[in-house]
């Protein structure tokens, strides 16, 4: 099941660049496989999948432990301040950046560990009280903050659209971010390196990608409707 679905999900990423006129080179599939087994993640692995995205620490670390060691891991989940030295030289991303103080945090731990930590700030674009992430005024302010801390490097910018039954709702949210992600590379501030831009899942990731999502988080539609282990 798991390889004919990645199938389908990598035709779809293949004609939304199409339309958009993009090299498919430009977008990374990510395998959202929180709350997955490990054989499945195996299949997947199988098929070529290399990036893969968690949203709990403890199921991250346990799997990096037991997985090949060439997966790149991807925190995609809401990131606790005590959590971060956990996952700090784990995750090869941090999409869920979402806080001055968040930031402060991986930038000490990842001192302690003498490394550089790779992140994405979160933006609440539709700014829905249910999420996590800067408002998009207040983002720029935080990036150049950021840039002054020595063991952080600001990848680029991440957004979790509203869910929606028609994907082209979240249309607008997706245009928004590009052109602020646009922006943010023109003013080329020193130590951010604005390359990535995370948005799109299942539901939404093909008007992501006609949208400049370089990045794209799909769980259910290739692994099913999820399922949480008894723990």
């Amino acid at each position: 099941m798991v390889k004919e679905n990645l199938e389908e999900v990598r035709k779809r990423i293949l004609n939304a660049c199409k339309r958009a006129g993009r090299n498919p080179e430009e977008v990374t599939l990510i395998a959202v496989s929180k709350t997955k087994p490990a054989d499945m993640i195996t299949e997947a692995y199988s098929s070529g999948v290399r990036d893969f995205g968690e949203n709990k620490v403890q199921e991250l670390t346990e799997k990096c432990l037991i997985l090949p060691e060439d997966i790149r891991w991807h925190m995609i989940g809401h990131l606790q301040r005590n959590k971060v030295k956990q996952v700090v030289d784990k995750a090869a991303l941090i999409h869920s950046v979402d806080s001055l103080r968040l930031a402060e945090q991986i930038e000490e731990e990842a001192a302690k560990k003498n490394m550089a930590a790779d992140i994405l700030l979160e933006v609440n674009v539709a700014e829905e009280e249910s999420k996590y992430g800067f408002k998009l005024e207040d983002t720029e302010t935080a990036i150049r903050e950021i840039a002054t801390f020595p063991h952080v490097k600001i990848k680029g910018l991440m957004t979790i659209a509203p869910f929606v039954e028609n994907p082209e709702e979240n249309r607008p949210i997706f245009k928004k971010l590009n052109q602020f992600y646009v922006d943010m590379q023109r003013k080329n501030i020193d130590n951010v390196n604005m390359t990535v831009l995370s948005m799109g899942m299942t539901g939404d990731y093909e008007v992501a990608i006609e949208e400049g999502a370089t990045l794209v988080r799909v769980g259910t539609g290739i692994f099913g409707t999820r399922y949480y282990m008894n723990t």
